[in-house]
């Protein structure tokens, strides 16, 4: 492994925090992080890597590490892992909720999990949730988890690289998943 010396503790030559994250600080780059879900009806994690992958930067600057869970109410705690054992600077978390009540609870639960997540770890965690209910039309519904998947990793690059593109936005309606409403017209 490039950067670890002969007589490194075996531990650290194994990657006890995963190998890839390791890599990467030994190589000064940072980690952005995606966790996604198995119950989503869509592959928003592949998508947000996707759209990783096509920054400025990516695998100079920056790489990325994915972890997938069963449900979004396991998404907190992956991406608290993949702050504190993996050295990521920043974590898009990726999920879907159903249609159902429960459900709505359910998604609350998850995001104030996520939200008490950035709290303990002072990393940003981008809560990425597509509502089942957004749409009834599965052409519409795909759309939402493309776009939104995308666009919110690449909210976390411009976060870390290009935070001026976040300002230049403020107070201008945008909207990740359908079309953006625009500032208000006085």
């Amino acid at each position: 492994m490039k950067g670890v010396s002969d007589g490194a503790p075996r531990a650290i030559a194994q990657g006890v925090n995963g190998a890839g994250a390791l890599c990467a600080r030994m190589e000064d780059m940072d980690t952005i992080g995606v966790v996604d879900t198995m119950f989503a009806r869509y592959d928003m994690g592949g998508e947000a890597l996707d759209a990783l992958k096509q920054c400025p930067g990516y695998g100079t600057r920056f790489t990325t590490i994915r972890r997938t869970v069963p449900g979004f109410k396991d998404l907190a705690v992956a991406a608290k892992k993949l702050i504190e054992e993996d050295g990521c600077r920043i974590v898009v978390a990726l999920g879907m909720p159903g249609k159902e009540a429960v459900d709505k609870v359910c998604a609350h639960e998850a995001s104030t999990g996520i939200m008490t997540a950035q709290l303990m770890t002072n990393t940003p965690i981008l809560e990425v949730f597509v509502h089942e209910d957004e749409s009834d039309d599965p052409a519409i519904l795909a759309s939402v988890f493309k776009n939104r998947s995308r666009d919110h990793a690449i909210n976390a690059y411009f976060m870390l690289y290009e935070p001026e593109k976040l300002v230049a936005r403020a107070g201008q309606g945008v909207r990740q998943g359908f079309g953006d409403a625009g500032p208000l017209k006085l």
